[in-house]
């Protein structure tokens, strides 16, 4: 059936248009469209060429962009991933920490030790390939026997190295040919570590090392931790012991203590803060940890005290620090009385100093005291800031005595109050975290231990089935998901991660008595490879996009960190999360996204890093 306008058409110029209305439509339709791109460019010939261009390229970007998110949910969705995938890294990376190339801080003209530090800033090119395992890499062995023996494969370090060590807490056992043993047969730690810290309590006064709870102390940082024993005993105790020690291309302590499943960072004393707020730890403990702590005027001691709370105690242990009457250095003498801390006991080897409880005697005008640093000047300003010479956190709500706590491990309102936290905002993060916990657990529960033994009424096998040792926290935001393992009674210890940029909420966890540190994500963690058993962050890809940086760099770096068969799982709105399956499809992950199911646009990715990848 014919249209009506085409039959009347047919009745006005009959079954066939004569030639010349033809000619006459031709004509008019050209005369419109020259009249109409005159009047366009006389409306718009004001308008720069430039906003032209600009729309023109906004546009292009625009349509590329579409394009390649397009394709590659086109190839996830079809499993033709392989084309993209990531290359593995040479042998020489199996070992591999970014941010520590010696030779290219001596090219770029660091010197004095500072070639030794950490430096990001040169290495912003990243190579894209996933970090490989050492062809002898076994999965760690459980806890709590996984604490105390390694596989000597998964760690760089020669027989000759811990062999030939003779120190306090390096010298090791050599169980097996692929083995190293942290215990003696009559389950002793060797080198007298128990024996040392009930030694340190009693210099303290305590009656022995299992009142350090009731002291205060329930924050160490052990600075050259050695391989982590002393750490190891300190947690058995309750107390949150984290080794920091300086990068090591081989023969780590940091390696050595995190493959244990034991807290661990990089970190030094060369030229920068340490990633921490001032007041963070209530003991400082360095037993031969190589530092001379009266250079460079005393800054390596003075950023000791920016870390130590009020009434906290710093502890060297070490023959370089006496003279050969057995007295006291008189350069550390001279120093620890400029920084207003006490003198309180010495044995042997050891010397224990207490910081003071009164802010005003830095600037009592007393003479060669060091004056306290100008308001403005602490916390987030740390990160990796030049060294100060002048006294942190005098001017900060949170200088109470460790002594003065609470010696029960929950935060009290007042404490809440004096971070600035509402304690409904604080209880709705720990609660959440709680409720994500149970999801992610009844998730990788029967992945986890599937292969092991479960005891007659066991949901959740106990140590030593538990393969979870610890867990990376990458936006931990008040600590909520450490309190909710806490609380779960799991045995697991948690590296809580403030992001920079965000809300500064680490003094708030460090004072819960949990591990921490400041970070930016746009930059390598530091740590060395396979050290984490879950990696968790909830937001960051969003947090992580506003900075402008790379998501496919920030899950290499998960890898990189994560150990073979570890988990990942991602929290973030669907469209972020939809982008980072496509990543870890090209890694080589096994991914699952796992919708809430609570009304939201927020989607859950969870994936397992492969033991091997061809």
């Amino acid at each position: 059936m014919r249209r009506p306008l085409f039959h009347k058409l047919n009745l006005i110029f009959g079954p066939r248009p004569p030639w010349n209305w033809l000619l006459l439509c031709f004509v008019s339709v050209l005369a419109l469209t020259v009249l109409l791109r005159s009047s366009s460019f006389t409306t718009f010939e004001s308008v720069s060429f430039s906003i032209k261009s600009d729309i023109y390229t906004n546009y292009r970007r625009l349509k590329e962009q579409t394009t390649s998110d397009y394709l590659e949910l086109t190839s996830l969705s079809y499993g033709d991933s392989s084309q993209n995938e990531v290359r593995i890294c040479g042998k020489e990376r199996e070992h591999y920490v970014p941010c520590y190339n010696v030779s290219a801080n001596l090219l770029a003209g660091f010197k004095d030790g500072e070639e030794l530090d950490r430096h990001c800033e040169l290495s912003k090119y990243h190579e894209y390939c996933l970090v490989r395992p050492p062809r002898d890499y076994k999965t760690p062995l459980s806890w709590p026997v996984g604490r105390d023996v390694i596989w000597n494969g998964n760690v760089k370090i020669s027989k000759d190295q811990f062999l030939s060590s003779g120190s306090m807490t390096k010298r090791l056992m050599l169980l097996e040919e692929n083995q190293i043993s942290f215990h003696s047969d009559d389950e002793l730690i060797h080198d007298g570590v128990k024996e040392y810290s009930h030694q340190v309590a009693e210099m303290l006064g305590l009656g022995s090392d299992v009142e350090f709870l009731q002291a205060g102390v329930r924050t160490v940082l052990d600075i050259g931790c050695g391989f982590g024993s002393f750490g190891a005993h300190l947690l058995s105790l309750k107390v949150m012991a984290v080794c920091m020690a300086a990068y090591e291309l081989t023969g780590s302590q940091v390696q050595l203590s995190l493959e244990r499943g034991l807290p661990a960072i990089i970190g030094n004393f060369i030229s920068r803060k340490l990633p921490f707020p001032s007041l963070s730890y209530d003991m400082v403990h360095c037993a031969q940890c190589g530092i001379l702590w009266d250079k460079k005027d005393g800054m390596f001691l003075i950023e000791a005290d920016r870390i130590l709370k009020p009434g906290g105690y710093f502890i060297l242990h070490g023959s370089s620090l006496s003279t050969k009457q057995g007295s006291m250095a008189k350069p550390i003498e001279e120093l620890t009385q400029k920084i207003c801390w006490t003198f309180i006991a010495q044995q042997e080897e050891t010397f224990i100093w207490q910081k003071t409880i009164d802010p005003q005697c830095y600037s009592s005008g007393k003479q060669g005291v060091i004056a306290p640093c100008r308001e403005g000047h602490d916390d987030i300003q740390s990160y990796y800031q030049p060294l100060a010479s002048c006294i942190g956190g005098t001017a900060s709500k949170r200088w109470v005595p460790i002594q003065n706590r609470s010696s029960s491990s929950q935060i009290t309102p007042a404490e809440l109050e004096i971070h600035e936290v509402q304690q409904d905002e604080f209880y709705e993060d720990f609660e959440s975290a709680r409720i994500a916990l149970r999801n992610y657990w009844s998730l990788l529960t029967p992945l986890i231990f599937s292969d092991h033994p479960k005891r007659p009424g066991d949901e959740d096998p106990l140590p030593p089935y538990n393969m979870i040792r610890n867990v990376m926290d990458m936006n931990a935001n008040y600590g909520g998901l450490n309190a909710a393992f806490l609380e779960a009674g799991k045995s697991v210890w948690v590296m809580n991660v403030v992001p920079l940029g965000t809300r500064n909420t680490l003094p708030l966890i460090l004072d819960q008595g949990f591990a921490g540190v400041l970070h930016d994500w746009c930059e390598p963690f530091p740590t060395y490879p396979r050290t984490y058993d879950l990696v968790h962050a909830n937001g960051l890809l969003s947090i992580l996009i506003s900075e402008g940086c790379s998501m496919k760099s920030l899950l290499l770096e998960i890898d990189r960190i994560l150990r073979p068969e570890g988990w990942v799982v991602l929290s973030d709105t669907l469209g972020l999360i939809e982008k980072a399956r496509t990543i870890a499809t090209q890694i080589r992950w096994e991914a699952r996204v796992v919708d809430l199911e609570n009304g939201s646009d927020q989607r859950l990715l969870v994936c397992q890093k492969p033991f091997v990848r061809k």
